[in-house]
């Protein structure tokens, strides 16, 4: 497991939403920090099953993916209030 995952943090309709860029995996809560927890969480039982399988596949996430995950389709065009991303990254020791 790295030290570090850079994360993008979206507000959806109802709920957060928080990616992994370096493996494409998610976390959704109704807070930015549940979204997070929820990310880690993921982030570790993953860490666990592809340390111990031969043939789980890491991939850093694509650019269509990220492109698909920044389009917000949920937002009204005239309202761009709704819309809030924010990138960070989450350490761990």
């Amino acid at each position: 497991m790295i030290d570090y995952y850079t994360v993008i943090l979206r507000k959806s309709a109802d709920y957060w939403v928080s990616l992994c860029l370096e493996n494409g995996l998610v976390g959704q809560g109704n807070t930015p920090e549940q979204s997070i927890d929820k990310l880690k969480q993921a982030i570790e039982s993953f860490s666990e099953v592809y340390e111990s399988e031969s043939d789980v596949y890491l991939s850093p996430l694509s650019i269509n993916e990220l492109h698909e995950f920044l389009t917000l389709e949920d937002a009204e065009p005239s309202d761009t209030s709704a819309a809030y991303t924010n990138f960070l990254n989450i350490c761990y020791r």
